[in-house]
């Protein structure tokens, strides 16, 4: 399937399958659309993977990943593939998608525009990426979909020895100023569309890290590196960072960098040799991410030394993933020589990505679980339609066995809860006087 295969969708090009009729049946066969149809049986639908049998499926599953279960104790349980397309992005993000479709292009300095030459209006820019560049474009445009989001976050860090060495509650907050679906003003919140998003993280516990505060402000040319400005407690104060130094921990014990956020953590252009490396169907947590039986959301955990090293994850059979690789350019001391990320081709979502040290041997990954937040009978609303977003994550030095969980859970410390598309995420948590307001809360 890796070879041949020019634009998703096998049968029928996919987005045509999907405009027709909101399902992706017609554009994959039988076998791509079932764990049962892939193994011939031997895995099902409620099955758990583990050490026993992930030798079946070991080419479903990225290699850090499969180390994870054949030598970890993680365990990965099957749901049944999703074919509605809007259960798997923000309802209104796809219905944006669908409707400006063809309407994006490159201007002559990279970025994507209109037919006009304006910024962009809303969803994604290339549904039907006919390369590398253009799935990257469209999944930096908008990393969680919707126009503004505040997540409110449980991180652990945890040693190879599987002890929890670290365990912060903090907040991240994103909002987009160009290519607003949700938000008034639509498309484009005057006086800032030179801007691609505000994103900011605040720290409230432990009170060693309470209040520590950091602000990135993207511009829309995206050979530009974004200004990164911080409140450090200690010297009560807005400071200016080196914005360039993204492959380093924003707090101890961290594996998580801002360089893998949303695996797209830098401006496109600061990264560079694009390409597409294979296709292919995959193992992914697309659609179980949230747990509405913990009235915060919380996650379960197991494997690992001390039981606690893996979030309880649900996986299903995804019929086409895209593999791109792309290259550091413009980091000359970075620790990694390329990143490989695997994009589900229904949705242009990111769904794992592994990153390679200056050997080219695998160094870290970065392992998210999404969903629509419709469960068990239970449901979180974002306006007409139920909430979608990432439920947890993974963050793993294979290298060293140091591992970061992150976990979106209703609220916080402080009062902090999450909420999306909501303007007043702005001035609650995205300028330096927000920084401010919360490092003396």
């Amino acid at each position: 399937m890796a070879k041949g295969v020019t634009s998703a969708g096998v049968l029928m090009p996919l987005w045509q399958a999907m405009a027709q009729t909101g399902e992706i049946t017609k554009a994959y066969p039988d076998e791509l659309l079932s764990i049962e149809g892939y193994t011939k049986g031997r895995i099902k639908t409620g099955d758990e993977i583990t050490a026993a049998n992930v030798e079946l499926v070991k080419d479903l599953l990225e290699p850090i990943k499969y180390v994870q279960v054949a030598k970890m104790g993680r365990r990965l349980r099957v749901a049944k593939t999703t074919t509605e397309l809007m259960r798997l992005s923000p309802w209104d993000y796809l219905e944006a998608t669908l409707r400006n479709k063809g309407q994006a292009k490159f201007d002559a300095r990279g970025n994507v525009v209109t037919a006009e030459g304006k910024p962009w209006i809303g969803g994604n820019p290339f549904p039907a990426p006919q390369s590398a560049l253009e799935l990257f474009a469209g999944l930096t445009l908008s990393w969680g979909r919707h126009d503004a989001s505040f997540y409110a976050i449980k991180e652990y860090d945890l040693s190879s020895d599987g002890d929890q060495r670290f365990n912060y509650e903090c907040g991240w907050a994103e909002m987009s100023p160009i290519a607003r679906v949700r938000i008034e003003p639509k498309p484009y919140w005057p006086g800032h569309e030179d801007k691609l998003r505000y994103q900011s993280v605040f720290f409230q516990t432990p009170d060693s890290a309470k209040g520590t505060s950091f602000l990135n402000v993207w511009a829309y040319d995206q050979s530009t590196f974004p200004d990164l400005y911080g409140y450090v407690p200690a010297f009560k104060r807005i400071r200016q960072f080196p914005t360039d130094q993204r492959f380093e921990p924003l707090i101890p014990g961290s594996t998580l960098y801002l360089s893998d956020a949303w695996c797209a953590g830098d401006p496109l252009y600061t990264w560079g040799n694009y390409r597409i490396v294979s296709r292919g169907p995959m193992l992914a947590a697309v659609s179980g991410g949230w747990n509405p039986t913990h009235p915060n959301w919380e996650h379960g955990t197991h494997g690992g030394p001390k039981g606690k090293t893996f979030w309880d994850t649900t996986v299903e059979l995804v019929p086409e993933a895209i593999v791109v690789d792309a290259e550091p350019v413009k980091f000359p001391r970075a620790p990694v020589s390329k990143k490989r990320v695997w994009f589900d081709a229904r949705t242009q979502l990111p769904i794992s990505m592994v990153s390679f040290d200056r050997r080219n041997e695998p160094y870290r990954s970065f392992d998210g679980a999404y969903g629509l937040y419709e469960a068990d009978g239970k449901t979180f609303m974002d306006g007409k339609h139920p909430y979608w977003s990432w439920g947890h994550v993974h963050a793993f030095d294979i290298q060293t066995g140091t591992m970061t969980r992150l976990e979106q859970v209703r609220s916080i410390s402080g009062g902090h809860a999450t909420v999306a598309n909501d303007a007043g995420i702005y001035d609650k948590y995205l300028t330096n006087a927000a920084l401010m307001r919360l490092g003396s809360a």
